[in-house]
């Protein structure tokens, strides 16, 4: 042992509460670091020595997690079979003591809203006097050890006390979805100054939110999550998305201060090395600028920081490939439930809800030059070479390197980072006139239906859009009154529905252009060099000569649907038109992001999508005489692609002579099979003809093929299926709606 002999704190301790905490808290570490030997001991000394039967005052929140969390985890782990921790001389001592502990803290609840004491007295109960103000992390992040506990016994009172304590902070959000930091017991009111972020005293609030929905599947759970960080995602991030602010809950003001830790697993083992380590531990640091240590390791450094700082570099770890439904707590303690002591879903819940992949989006690098013409592949760089890079340092004040300012430039520029709002409210039209908001929709515009809701009328209603976190688009989370929950489903079935481009009609109609149509039809076909010449006979017998594709129009630029006729001030749209054009793609440039070194006469390019705008990809092809743009999509959706009104006013009115096409990922795997299919077999030019709208794209009629040139040989096509129509707002995909019209 490495304690001075006159601590003055012990048995005091607020946190410690003399009950061997650092040993308790690290019961799992042992399991990280694979030491079965460790654990064993580490179990039988808590066995014999660990009581809770002592007259201290400990925080309910930090005894919670660090020791109820503790025992729990080191039970599960001693008790479960057919892995290296069993331990088969264990008769559930852990959780006895877990349960004893759960016991003693449970009257710190006995209050009028349910909100948990801090403190209480692991003897004598809640004290005369104590403190009336708790704060939202600490009375909101007790369900997952409370819950466990409940499940594991069979005692349901503490998992309903701490249910009833989290929902307690939620029914008491503000208007705009927040909760505050500190709260009143008793009466159930935040305390000033009624702020919101995500730092201490909130933060794990959020965690247990998602997290028990993990590990138990209570959907409510889920809903909060989802509510919650959509809310915070909207009024506490900062515009450029690098730190969040702490922010009114009723107002949004906010305290223009905040800090952004940006570092690398071998940073943070150098810096805890060099700074913290002592002969016995790891000493607290009172000032980073002075680094004056103090006499003091908290127990949360063996359970957590180191925990996590090993799996950061042992990538073999078991955990890092253990999918089940276990979680780590606040604490770092790993807890799981038994399939056995999960809550079935009722059938009507089930149906209700369905199953959705909430997974956050995979971590792209920067790509410093590409494979191919496809851009799918490529030289990877580091986080050095990405574009906001300079930003984030400058933010933390970190000095430069000799090898970063290797690569500067002086005439170079650093992105200032923005991100889209992660939250949208509108008020739905069907022709894009401002119109005032429906407060009470009656049954005639919206029904709700057995996996959602049907909408007759979109006129006036206001709908709530939250990005979702797999980043694929976005869903309706609020349809005027209704709250649509994950997995229900908003079906439009309204004949005003229309694709207005930008610039459509306001309030008078004074800007009014013409309705588009979302989709087109498009048929590629190769133009053969030499007519007679016969694929079968080459051995090309999968070869595709014809295709038909469905592609989304764009809101600018040149419509493709309307008939090629000239009007006074601008030439016809060449774009499909007519006997076709060719189209080209350029495997040195191919997102279409960078000037074009070639000169081209009416040809369409092919790109993929990424790195620019799709404005800056028509932009480009215009300027070396392109007649449009294909853009191959890496989504499964179609998108409708959208810019600015200063976006296109910089960008000027002869961007109307082309346009610009996005295809699905289906469709553009088969552009890209006929393209190469061309250049393997010299096969001669592929040419693109948009076919002529008459009562919709051919998905209508999936029977009908397209038709074959004259004097040719009926030709291999090939027609992909189309998904369901989707709703899009301001270019945003609304993947939980179904157009029915």
């Amino acid at each position: 042992m490495c304690l001075k002999e006159s601590r003055a704190d012990i048995a005091t301790n607020d946190v410690a509460g003399n009950f061997s905490v650092t040993l308790v808290d690290a019961l799992d570490t042992f399991v990280v670091l694979n030491d079965p030997p460790g654990f064993e001991d580490a179990v039988r000394k808590v066995i014999r020595w660990v009581s809770f039967d002592v007259n201290t005052k400990p925080q309910v929140f930090e005894t919670t997690i660090r020791v109820l969390g503790g025992l729990l985890s080191g039970h599960i782990f001693a008790e479960k079979p057919g892995q290296p921790f069993h331990l088969p001389w264990y008769k559930g001592e852990l959780l006895q003591l877990a349960y004893d502990l759960g016991v003693r803290l449970l009257p710190a609840f006995n209050t009028l809203t349910g909100l948990p004491y801090a403190r209480i007295n692991l003897r004598h109960g809640v004290p005369k006097g104590e403190s009336v103000d708790t704060c939202t992390a600490g009375a909101g992040s007790l369900i997952l050890e409370f819950g466990v506990l409940s499940r594991l016994t069979g005692d349901d009172r503490f998992e309903k006390a701490a249910y009833k304590a989290f929902f307690a902070l939620w029914n008491r959000r503000s208007d705009i979805g927040l909760v505050g930091n500190t709260i009143n017991i008793f009466t159930g009111l935040w305390t000033h100054p009624e702020v919101n972020g995500i730092g201490a005293g909130i933060d794990s609030f959020y965690e247990y939110a998602l997290k028990w929905y993990i590990m138990s599947g209570e959907v409510e759970f889920l809903d909060v999550w989802q509510d919650s960080y959509a809310s915070v995602m909207r009024y506490s991030r900062a515009p450029d998305g690098f730190w969040y602010r702490n922010v009114n809950i009723h107002t949004n003001s906010w305290n223009p201060h905040g800090t952004y830790i940006g570092t690398f697993k071998e940073r943070i083992l150098r810096d805890i090395t060099f700074r913290a380590k002592m002969e016995c531990g790891l000493a607290g640091i009172d000032d980073l600028r002075t680094n004056a240590r103090n006499d003091r390791m908290e127990s949360f450094v063996l359970s957590e920081t180191l925990k996590y700082l090993y799996l950061l570099f042992d990538e073999s770890n078991p955990l890092h490939t253990d999918d089940s439904h276990w979680v780590f707590t606040t604490e770092g303690h790993i807890l799981s439930l038994d399939p056995s002591l999960l809550r079935p879903i009722s059938p009507a819940r089930r149906k209700l809800r369905r199953v959705e992949n909430v997974q956050c989006p995979a971590y792209h690098p920067p790509v410093l030059s590409y494979d191919d013409s496809e851009g799918e592949s490529g030289l990877m760089g580091g986080v050095m070479w990405r574009a906001d890079y300079d930003y984030a340092r400058d933010l933390i004040g970190r000095i430069s390197t000799e090898n970063e300012t290797r690569w500067w430039d002086p005439e170079g520029w650093c992105m200032l980072p923005k991100h889209e709002p992660y939250t949208y409210d509108f008020v739905l039209s069907a022709t894009g006139e401002i119109v005032s908001e429906d407060l009470h929709p009656s049954a005639e515009k919206l029904v709700p239906v057995d996996d959602g809701y049907l909408v007759h009328n979109v006129t006036g209603l206001r709908v709530h859009i939250v990005s979702r976190l797999d980043g694929k688009g976005y869903d309706i989370a609020k349809l005027g009154p209704y709250a649509v929950k994950t997995g229900q489903r908003i079906y439009f079935n309204d004949s005003q529905l229309v694709l207005s481009s930008v610039g459509g009609s306001g309030p008078e109609g004074a800007t009014a252009r013409k309705p588009r149509i979302p989709e087109v039809e498009l048929r590629l076909y190769l133009d053969f060099v030499d007519p007679l010449l016969q694929l079968q006979g080459l051995g090309m017998h999968d070869v595709i000569t014809e295709t038909v594709v469905v592609a989304s129009t764009a809101l600018f630029g040149g419509d493709p649907t309307i008939p090629a006729q000239p009007d006074a001030d601008r030439p016809p749209l060449r774009f499909g038109h007519g006997d076709g054009v060719r189209i080209v793609r350029f495997p040195d440039n191919p997102l279409g992001c960078a000037p074009y070194a070639e000169k081209l006469d009416g040809e369409a390019i092919v790109v993929a999508r990424g790195e620019c705008t799709f404005l800056e990809k028509l932009i480009y092809a215009q300027k070396v005489g392109a007649s449009g743009v294909v853009v191959l999509g890496n989504e499964d959706h179609h998108i409708n692609p959208s810019a600015d009104a200063e976006e296109l006013a910089a960008a000027g009115p002869s961007i109307d002579e082309v346009a610009i096409v996005v295809l699905r990922r289906g469709d553009a795997q088969l552009v890209l099979d006929i393209l190469d299919s061309a250049e393997r077999y010299g096969l001669g030019a592929v040419k693109l003809v948009v076919e002529p709208w008459v009562d919709g794209p051919a998905e209508a009629d999936k029977s009908s093929t397209p038709r074959d040139r004259p004097g040719e040989e009926p030709s291999k096509t090939e027609r992909v299926e189309v998904p369901p129509r989707v709703l899009y707002l301001n270019n945003h995909p609304l993947l939980n709606t179904r157009l029915i019209v």
